[in-house]
């Protein structure tokens, strides 16, 4: 099965490149950096990959991003990752940065951009995978930081697609960021926000009407109300789902608890994603197999999933 899972020509809408740093990378970048790693090995590091949260997770996650310091290093993240997607049958991937985790510890925005750019550029002829590239801004971090942080990446449109909202998301709802967005669309900028991974559908309804997003991130808080699924799926509004970091993080127990069929039976367009894959226990071909084994996903319905993904893209500015 996992075969013609890779088979299936896919997009990857929902990840976070700094989410594919794998601990033998961090190992291999904190020696090149002559960063000092609190973990004793690779070993150690990986069992610290057992999250009770969100929160927990972020905690790893930035303390992990101290051995990203130099372009040649995100350069070398962005190959790792899109050698893998492209071994999973991702032809298109749009894909997540957070600026203000690396110009916050003292890391030059124009030296993340350069090696995520190096790699973007060449990812067509070296991986056959075509890929944009969305700025995050940490929602935990004050609005006006994100501002400007708009206007550092103003500099950057030739390569910088789209804006997104990550981070810790209770108590930080979209509205915070209303500002930012608008600001955002009259750059031309396309507009994304993680919204009811832990946070109520009423952030759902903020990242839409505030926000005036285009994609929503996770989403799946949706279930809980029925006047937003008829939105969704009556504005045709695309679902960035996550299986795998969904179950790792606790918003659902278990796999067998995931409400994707849910969101499919109400007409919502969902797609497979996988996040922060080196800390949630798979790349793309993985969430799909796990949903085919213990969701019972049949492979009409994968496909299904695989085509939303390609019909979600974004379309190039000016398009």
């Amino acid at each position: 099965m996992i075969d013609t899972i890779r088979a299936l020509p896919k997009a990857e809408l929902h990840l976070h490149i700094e989410g594919t740093l794998e601990p033998d990378l961090v190992f291999a970048l904190a020696r090149r950096n002559g960063v000092q790693l609190p973990f004793a090995d690779v070993a150690a590091l990986s069992r610290a990959y057992n999250f009770s949260d969100l929160q927990s997770f972020l905690n790893l996650y930035y303390d992990c991003m101290a051995v990203l310091q130099h372009a040649a290093d995100f350069e070398d993240l962005a190959n790792a990752y899109l050698a893998r997607a492209a071994a999973d049958g991702v032809t298109h991937v749009e894909m997540f940065f957070d600026p203000q985790a690396h110009t916050s510890r003292g890391i030059p925005l124009a030296e993340v951009i350069a090696g995520l750019t190096a790699a973007i550029t060449t990812a067509p002829t070296r991986h056959g995978v075509h890929v944009r590239l969305i700025a995050c801004f940490l929602r935990d971090r004050p609005a006006d930081e994100a501002m400007t942080t708009l206007e550092a990446l103003s500099d950057h449109l030739d390569i910088v697609d789209g804006v997104g909202l990550d981070s810790a998301e209770v108590g930080h709802p979209p509205t915070k960021f209303k500002d930012v967005f608008a600001e955002a669309a009259t750059l031309g900028l396309h507009r994304v926000a993680h919204a009811g991974e832990e946070g109520p559908p009423a952030y759902i309804w903020e990242a839409l009407d505030v926000l005036g997003v285009e994609r929503v991130d996770h989403g799946i808080r949706a279930v809980e109300d029925p006047a937003l699924l008829r939105r969704l799926a009556t504005d045709k509004v695309p679902l960035t789902v996550c299986p795998l970091s969904n179950v790792r993080l606790k918003c659902v127990a278990t796999l067998k608890d995931h409400p994707l069929h849910q969101l499919l039976d109400a007409g919502v367009i969902a797609t497979i994603n996988s996040d922060d894959p080196a800390y949630f226990g798979g790349y793309l071909a993985d969430n799909y197999l796990a949903l085919h084994r213990e969701l019972g996903t049949d492979l009409t319905t994968l496909q299904t999933l695989a085509q939303n993904s390609l019909d979600a893209r974004f379309h190039p500015k000016g398009s």
